[in-house]
Order: structure tokens, then sequence, then C-alpha cells
């Protein structure tokens, strides 16, 4: 079988690989095969499947949570791409960042910890934090490293090319990928949402779990990697533009500073804006869109964590006609389509 994949970003790159490794000839379309504009390259790489799914699409816990359990097989199978398992901190300031955070560490079951615990855990934190949850099943790897793995299985099959009709190509199966450039090949309801992300870099040790905190009604994740850059993130914006806000960047540092003091003298490395691809519901769509065609596209916030599990159900449903039920509640036909 000769497989075409349109979209050369972390879910098109992985269902590339995983079609190749079950036996089929495949080539991926991207107009920028080395290039770093997908939103694997601003996302931080956060494996968090309670934390980003309270108030989503009712099934996509599920999913969310059957991706999670998959990412140390696949992390360990292709290498040393940041896969790490220390697990997240939940961190709240202020009264009512604790009475929003809350709801959120209830749902997951976590037990709350004082704003003591949590600095005996983490003791660069600030003395101002009042509580906090440790979530130990929550993970992180660099999205970046996994595209660059990813990029190496594939050598050789990955062309520059930039489709604008599927009917251009003739491969047995096309699979479009393509983010938010999904939209104009399919007609799916896939729309861009701009999000601006900081890389701080400085001595590595001064984090070691990932932060998810509330600082004064501002949400701010912080992912910090071994070599010491830490990964701030994310606004979330219904907008297509791609220019960096001094807004933005504010309110970003502000929040990380306000909950771990000792950034203020990491250098403020890059600024980097991408678009999350978003659907109305603001979960993926995976499925067959015709009997050639496969959607894997609108993973919205969770991209990275969804990579394992969409490049298997994909694999499945082109290889076999079908695949676990799970994928039931995603597929184009919620949304009229197929």
């Amino acid at each position: 079988m000769r497989a075409a994949i349109v979209g050369g970003g972390i879910i098109g790159l992985a269902i590339g690989a995983e079609l190749l490794r079950r036996g089929v000839d495949v080539t991926v379309y991207d107009p920028e095969p080395a290039g770093s504009g997908g939103a694997w390259h601003v996302a931080a790489g956060m494996l968090a499947p309670g934390g980003e799914s309270v108030f989503e699409f009712p099934r996509l816990e599920q999913l969310l949570e059957a991706a999670n359990a998959l990412w140390p097989e696949f992390a360990a199978a292709l290498g040393d791409v940041g896969y790490d398992d220390a697990g997240t901190l939940g961190v709240a300031l202020t009264a009512d960042d604790v009475a929003e955070m809350a709801r959120e560490w209830k749902h997951q079951k976590l037990s709350p910890l004082s704003g003591s615990q949590l600095r005996d855990r983490e003791p660069a934190l600030s003395p101002r934090i009042r509580a906090g949850a440790y979530a130990a099943t929550e993970r992180q790897v660099d999205p970046r490293r996994v595209v660059a793995r990813l990029r190496e299985i594939l050598s050789g099959r990955i062309r520059a090319r930039l489709v604008s009709d599927l009917s251009e190509l003739d491969e047995e199966v096309v699979v479009v990928a393509a983010g938010c450039g999904t939209a104009t090949l399919t007609g799916l309801p896939i729309r861009p949402v701009k999000g601006q992300v900081l890389r701080l870099r400085g001595e590595p040790g001064l984090l070691r779990h990932v932060i998810d905190g509330a600082a004064d009604g501002r949400h701010v994740y912080l992912v910090p990697r071994v070599d010491g850059e830490v990964v701030v993130g994310a606004t979330q914006e219904e907008r297509t533009d791609r220019q960096p806000t001094a807004g933005g960047v504010h309110d970003l540092l502000r929040a990380a500073l306000d909950l771990v003091p000792g950034l203020s003298e990491h250098e403020l490395a890059e600024v980097t804006v991408g678009h999350r691809p978003g659907t109305p519901d603001n979960a993926p769509i995976i499925g067959r869109l015709t009997d050639r065609v496969v959607v894997a596209a609108g993973h919205h916030r969770n991209g990275v964590l969804l990579t394992p599990i969409t490049a298997q159900l994909v694999a499945d449903l082109v290889l076999t006609g079908s695949a676990d039920p799970i994928i039931d509640e995603f597929t184009p036909g919620r949304f009229g389509c197929a």
C-alpha cells in the first residue's frame, strides 16, 4: 500500500512513522519539511490529561488518558526526546486562585498541599503561594526533539511540496494532518488559535517539576528542561496574526515571576507565536472523510499528548478499515462530514 501524509508536523510525522513501521510505502508532503512553522515548534510538551480536559468535550478525557499511557513506550522507542516523569505541581497564589484551581484538583482527585509542602518539593516557589497539588501521572517531553527524531525515521520520504488539492495525489490512501491548513483541504471547521510562548534560559536545576499555576487570575505553566531552559506559556487568543505582543509577554512574565521569583535572573531567550488548530468543540477530528481520505487534525492544546494514540488509530484505520471504538466520538461526522 502507498499512503500520502499531507502535513509534516508532529501528528503527520508520527502517523507516517507508524505506517512505515507496519510496512506501508509512505510519503509525507510538507511545504517546509525542515521548517519550524508548526504548532509543535511552539508547544511546551506538557503531557497533562487531567489538567487540559476538565471543561472540555466530555469524552476527550478518556482519549487523553489513553494517550498518556502510551507515552513511556513511544518515547523510549524514539530515544532521547526529553521525556520526564517527575510530575506536575499545581500551585495557586491568592485565595481566588485557590478557589479556581481547586475545581481542577478535585476533578483529578488530587490531595491538596500547603504552601510549605509545595516548597519542600520545589524550594524555588514563592513563599506567597498558598496551596497546590501534585499530579504524579503528568509528564513532559520536548516536541522539538520528537519532531527531529521522527524526521530521521522518515528520512528520504518527506517531500517539499505544498498540496493545494487532494486530487493532485495518486497514492491509494491520503491522510490529512495539516493542522490549521486542513480546513482549506477538507472544508472541516478548523480554526487557528494564537498562542504566545516564552523560553527562558539559566543555570539548570532551578525547577524539577512542571509548574501549572495561577497568579492573580493569570494562568501560566512553567516547563523546565534539563539544560536550564524553562518554557513559559501560554496565551490563548482568537486571532490569526503571528505578532508577539508586549501585553502577552508581560502577562506571562509577571505570572511566572510571581510564582518563581528566581526566574528573574534567567535570559529571555525566545518569544514564539504559533497557532493551535481548534475545532468548534475543541476536540480533535480523527477518522475517515471519504473512502480514500482520512483526517487527523484539530488537536488544539493536546496535539503533543495525543500524538502516539492518533498515530495508532489512524494506522489501524488505514490498514484494517476500523479502529478502537474510542475514535467514534471524534470522527468528521460530528460536523456533518462523512
